[in-house]
């Protein structure tokens, strides 16, 4: 029987899968893919469904770890937490600083599990997933072989990784390693953080800080649909901020190591005029123009359709690709709506 999925994505569409299984202890994972296989049954991971826009009913079984566990060991230097895909990726930021390993705080109220994280390399403030991985483990398909590759070897990039491009459709995420150091240093140098002295700051006060700004910013999934920041911050040569940046001085960017400029999405995306746009159930936040969300009866269609007229209009008055962030799951993609 049909299974809805509009309470596993936290853009609340009702969509449906054909077959919901959980997975409670990787160790069956083995036997539930070989059984899947010999029905010739597709399948595909669903973590917490926030990086999820869901287009049309699907022929498929999905499959969502719910594995739970934090195993810790250390050394003179630092943490080492060995975390199962299904954690929360919230209460894990929570649940290290109430045990006084800091090091993940600006990440924190980031929505979704463990095992999405590595997935598109998650990021906030300063700080990404790739600073503190240290090694990734999945189970391979179709052998069904557990296989650990150390941060490196997962190719991490802005909002990238292994997992969306070698290993797309043949890696299941069982559990994600991470190194926290000992010496830990404050990452002050995005937004809202930078106003915090270096020498004073703690990691609970920059948590609390993180929380406070993606509250106000961000609408909460079980009031507001939204699959959290839709697009990507779009990096473009130094060129082409200058020629931006004589038309728009106000144009908000971060400089990159290698001279390139990552330019801020949600202010494109307000200066295009956009922030509070809607068409019919979709819309674009009020509050923060890098945010779609649905008022309540918006489709995967709807929320495509709204992401293609936002890219086309800041295209068409920056020259500026946006990219969306979300995976799209069904018959419909932006190339086809």
């Amino acid at each position: 029987m049909p299974v809805s999925l509009k309470s596993y994505n936290t853009f609340g569409i009702d969509h449906h899968c054909a077959e919901l299984i959980e997975i409670a202890d990787a160790a069956e994972l083995p036997a539930i893919i070989r059984t899947l296989d010999e029905r010739d049954q597709s399948y595909f991971i669903l973590g917490g469904g926030s990086n999820v826009v869901l287009t049309s009913d699907l022929d498929t079984t999905v499959l969502r770890m719910v594995n739970k566990g934090i195993e810790v060991a250390e050394d003179d230097a630092s943490w080492h937490l060995s975390v199962a895909a299904g954690e929360n990726w919230h209460q894990l930021v929570s649940w290290t600083l109430e045990n006084q390993m800091p090091g993940l705080e600006n990440l924190a109220l980031i929505p979704g599990t463990v095992g999405a994280a590595p997935i598109q390399n998650i990021g906030a403030y300063g700080v990404e997933l790739m600073d503190i991985c240290e090694w990734v483990e999945y189970l391979s398909l179709p052998d069904c072989v557990t296989v650990r590759l150390t941060a490196a070897e997962c190719r991490f990039d802005y909002r990238d990784s292994i997992f969306k491009h070698d290993l797309k459709g043949k890696a299941i995420i069982t559990r994600v390693g991470f190194n926290l150091p000992k010496m830990w240093q404050p990452k002050l140098n995005y937004g809202p953080l930078a106003e915090f002295d270096t020498d004073t700051v703690t990691p609970e006060m920059i948590y609390e800080r993180v929380i406070a700004v993606r509250s106000e910013k961000l609408p909460d999934p079980a009031k507001l649909g939204n699959a959290g920041s839709f697009f990507k911050n779009p990096i473009i040569d130094a060129a082409s901020f200058a020629a931006i940046v004589k038309q728009y001085p106000d144009a908000v960017a971060y400089a990159l190591e290698d001279g390139r400029m990552k330019l801020a999405a949600g202010w494109l995306i307000d200066k295009a005029g956009l922030k509070g746009f809607r068409l019919g159930d979709a819309g674009v936040h009020d509050k923060q123009a890098l945010v779609l969300v649905n008022f309540g009866a918006a489709t995967g269609k709807d929320i495509l359709k709204l992401a293609k007229h936002v890219i086309n209009e800041v295209h068409t008055r920056f020259g500026v690709q946006l990219e969306p962030e979300p995976n799209v799951m069904g018959r419909l993609s932006l190339l086809t709506e």
